[in-house]
This record gives C-alpha cells, sequence and structure tokens, in this order.
C-alpha cells in the first residue's frame, strides 16, 4: 500500500514554518511514512534551506497528480502570495492572508478526497486578523472551512493526550462556556478518537475546574455539581469508562503513569501546561471532530528566532508521523 498523501501547509512565511518544514523533510524519517504536499511559498522554502545549511530541491507543481516523490525534492503548491522581501520575524497582514489561502486550498485537497490529511506549520494570530480573517486559530479557521459545527483540540504526546472543552478564549468566558452538554459532546469526541488509534475502550479522565475539583464546595461556587458531574454520570451510565471530576494537578500526573488514556481539560492553560513540560518537540496538536485529519506542531511561530536556522523540526516529523497513522488507521 502506498503511503497517504498529506497536505502540509507553510504557515505565517514571517515564522519558523518554513525552517521546520524544510528540516523535517531534509530528516530521513518522513519519506517513510508519508507522502507531504507542501502548500506554501516555494521561494520561502528556498530561504529556510540556505538558512539551515541544507541542499533540497524545492519544485513547483501544479496539482497533486504533478508531484514526484523522491530522495531530496519538496513538492509544493505555490499560488505566489508572498514577496521575496518578507521580513522574518515580524507581523504581516500579507503573510497572514498566504497562510489563511494555504490553510483554505489544502482543505479543499482534503475535501475532495485528493490528500488523506492536512498537516499545518504555525500561523500568527495578529497576521491573520491583520489580513482580515477573523479566526482564533487554525482549529476554527478549518471548522468554518469544512462546515462543521463543533470541533475539540486535542494535543497528543507519548506519554500524555489530552482534549479541551474550550480553547482560545479568556477564563472568565471560558468558565461560563463549559455546561454539561459541551462536556458531553468533547468526551464524546475524545473517546472517538482514542478508539480511532486502536483502542477498544479508553480510560478518560475529566479534570474540574477549580482547585482541588472544588473539594465538595469548599473551593468555588459548585461549578463541578453543575457543569461537568451530569455529563460524567450520563457516560458511565452508557458504560463509558470515564471518571471525574478530577483534581487538574493530579489527574496528569495519574495519566503520566499510565492511569489514564485521555485526560479532559476544561480551559486551554490547564491542558497545555502540562503537556509543553514534556517539550515543544514532543507535542501535536490534533483537531477532533473534522471530516478530514488534521495534526499540527504544538508550537507557535517563534518570531523571535525566525529565519536563524534554531528551529527544531521534531515536533513537525511527528506531526507528520501522526496524521500518517491516523489516515492509515482510518482506511484499515
Amino acid at each position: 500500500m502506498s503511503t497517504p498523501l498529506i497536505a502540509l501547509t507553510m504557515g505565517d512565511g514571517s515564522g519558523v514554518g518554513p525552517e521546520v518544514i524544510v528540516g523535517a523533510l531534509n530528516a530521513p524519517e518522513p519519506a517513510a511514512f508519508c507522502r507531504p504536499l507542501v502548500i506554501g511559498d516555494a521561494g520561502r522554502l528556498r530561504q529556510a534551506a540556505g538558512i539551515l545549511g541544507v541542499t533540497a530541491r524545492v519544485e513547483t507543481v501544479d496539482g497533486v497528480a504533478d508531484a514526484v516523490f523522491e530522495p531530496g525534492r519538496i513538492n509544493v503548491i505555490d499560488p505566489g502570495l508572498l514577496p521575496a522581501d518578507l521580513p522574518w520575524g515580524e507581523v504581516s497582514a500579507v503573510a497572514g492572508n498566504a497562510a489563511y489561502e494555504y490553510v483554505r486550498l489544502a482543505a479543499e485537497l482534503a475535501m475532495s478526497g485528493q490528500v488523506q490529511a492536512i498537516c499545518t506549520a504555525p500561523l500568527n494570530k495578529e497576521a491573520l486578523h491583520a489580513a482580515g480573517h477573523i479566526y482564533p486559530g487554525h482549529t476554527e479557521l478549518l471548522a468554518h472551512l469544512t462546515g462543521t459545527e463543533e470541533v475539540s483540540m486535542m494535543l497528543s504526546t507519548a506519554k500524555v493526550k489530552v482534549i479541551h472543552v474550550t480553547t482560545h478564549i479568556g477564563l472568565i468566558d471560558a468558565v461560563a462556556r463549559i455546561e454539561p452538554g459541551l462536556v458531553e459532546r468533547t468526551i464524546r469526541r475524545g473517546e472517538a478518537a482514542m478508539r480511532g488509534t486502536g483502542l477498544e475502550r479508553p480510560k478518560i479522565g475529566v479534570c474540574g475546574i477549580n482547585p482541588h475539583a472544588g473539594e465538595n464546595g469548599l473551593f468555588g461556587y459548585g461549578e463541578e455539581e453543575e457543569k461537568i458531574v451530569p455529563a460524567v454520570e450520563r457516560l458511565r451510565a452508557e458504560g463509558m469508562d470515564v471518571h471525574g471530576p478530577l483534581p487538574a494537578d493530579t489527574a496528569f500526573f495519574l495519566a503520566g503513569r499510565g492511569d489514564y488514556d485521555l485526560i479532559v481539560a476544561m480551559y486551554h492553560d490547564q491542558g497545555h501546561g502540562p503537556v509543553k513540560i514534556l517539550g515543544l518537540e514532543a507535542g501535536v496538536n490534533i483537531t477532533v471532530g473534522l471530516p478530514v485529519i488534521r495534526t499540527s506542531v504544538d508550537h507557535g511561530t517563534a518570531f523571535d528566532i525566525a529565519g536563524k536556522g534554531l528551529a527544531d523540526p521534531g515536533s513537525m516529523i511527528e506531526a507528520l508521523r501522526q496524521a500518517a497513522e491516523l489516515s492509515q488507521a482510518q482506511t484499515s
């Protein structure tokens, strides 16, 4: 069986996306498990190769059918949206618009079945907004492009996997948004995603909102009982192996030692903090609930080091690996 085709978006051209893509595709691993087709700017990728001091044949192609996969070659669909003198490490509406278009083209390829998955390099939200594309991030943008009403963000590492009930909103707004229906739907998406990896009955731990998960009403105003417990009880009654609300400060430790296959975090930093302690190169971001497979690096555009040859391609290699594994599991 041929390896899956993956649309690899370049993200914001002013950030580290071009460097981590060239670094990843210059490594031997990706060619063993996927056929990556970059959606981005060929000139910028050549600049990145020069910065990294690596030899890479960056070849533009008109479409998937024109891509040739051989050692040392990087295939790129280039819509020609970036100027050659685009500065590194600066917010640019031009780069923000290009990043949007790369994702839009990748979504079209995935929705039409021309590629089996999407893998994304980071975009910059400020640049995206400056270009008039008002989305909190990739997750919400892809939901819009694929006509999906609700999706979830999952972070995946070898030791811990976490899905988020809320993501890119302020903490006060996140607590207000959490309600039993949203918690239940998030857990269901997470459970389905874990079963998609081959786990027949994943064990799921659900974090509380307050310290010590409220400690029986001592902390907070009964948010756990009101917003989380009804969802957990309903799913347990159906036979799902779900537990909580758990104190978040111990839930991730328990998952790390193998007690849980998946942790459900209530808000962005509750889930992201523990994962990023493991190292940015270890984490992969997966959008759960889309009609297409999408993975991403678990780091941002890193403007402070962009264009300096310092970016680590490890997370990109792992994101490509997980995109390939998910697409193969879906078709098996």
